[in-house]
């Protein structure tokens, strides 16, 4: 669980990783702009296959947008492209209209952005001076509040599901008031189960590489699936999951619906798999299993 410093991309950080622990496989659940500091979570080992669920969990955010500045990149770091006039916003004009983006609304990516669009990347064709139509894509706000208002500066604190754009948010946010804005500064909080207040920064974590004791601040790579079910192998099923056989209903517990997963367990504790409940077959099949290190 790393705090990420300004100025360094989400590869920064696990190059710098890779480099100090001498690890082949490093990955990261989530990428957080260069601008951005906070919880980025890195995964080592066969915890790489982890990222997944990382990236699909949940995230929490404070965000400082500024009103009145429009910049090309939707945020501090590009280039102004509007001013306006911020005297007449309220707080109350702030409350409603951020109150519009809770629940499952559509975005429209930024311009500099990493997504695709005819094989190119959006940031290629910004930084070219092509700007081209961006599809809206469907995603989660689960929680919004106003923090503070000390014009012209609104901070608030969001929670999002997978694919959320704060940028977007603060730009929206501006096109919502009429009077334009972006995005001054950004924490991320929380990244599913890993909080800022619980995170180690890259040189605190250097300084345990060098000493070696870098493992007391590693997490078990099920900490991530908190919201899975757990059931109880024993011996023989065991066997049959590390070497990818379907185990039959019966030998394990009945799924709470169709498709469920759920995490495997030996029964002195050591998680050995993800399991996935085919429905047709009534049969758990190993999703990925997990082999001792």
């Amino acid at each position: 669980n790393i705090d990420k410093p300004a100025g360094m991309t989400s590869m920064d950080v696990v190059r710098r990783i890779k480099r100090a622990s001498r690890q082949k496989r490093v990955g990261h659940g989530g990428t957080l702009d260069p601008m951005a500091t906070g919880v980025i979570a890195v995964c080592m080992g066969q915890a790489t296959r982890m990222m997944e669920y990382l990236i699909n969990g949940t995230k929490g955010y404070r965000a400082e947008v500024e009103l009145g500045i429009v910049t090309d990149t939707y945020d501090a770091l590009g280039e102004t492209t509007k001013t306006r006039d911020t005297s007449a916003v309220t707080i109350a004009d702030i409350e409603t209209a951020i109150a519009g983006f809770l629940g499952v609304i559509d975005q429209v990516p930024p311009m500099y952005s990493a997504l695709k669009k005819q094989g190119k990347r959006l940031y290629e064709l910004a930084r070219a001076g092509i700007e081209v139509e961006r599809e809206p894509r469907r995603v989660e706000i689960h929680s919004v509040e106003l923090v503070e208002w000390t014009p012209p500066l609104v901070t608030a604190r969001v929670g999002c599901g997978r694919g959320f754009y704060m940028r977007s948010l603060a730009h929206d946010l501006g096109q919502a008031l009429e009077c334009g804005g972006h995005l001054k500064s950004l924490v991320r909080l929380r990244s599913g189960p890993f909080k800022l207040e619980e995170s180690v920064t890259l040189q605190e974590l250097e300084e345990l590489f060098a000493d070696g004791t870098w493992t007391r601040r590693l997490h078990s790579a099920d900490v991530v699936l908190g919201g899975l079910r757990a059931i109880i192998a024993g011996r023989r099923t065991q066997d049959l999951i590390r070497n990818g056989r379907p185990i039959s209903v019966g030998v394990l517990d009945s799924p709470n619906d169709p498709n469920e997963r759920c995490r495997a367990y030996t029964t002195d504790g050591r998680f050995i798999a993800i399991m996935r409940f085919d429905g047709p077959l009534r049969q758990w099949n190993p999703e990925k299993v997990f082999h001792p290190e």
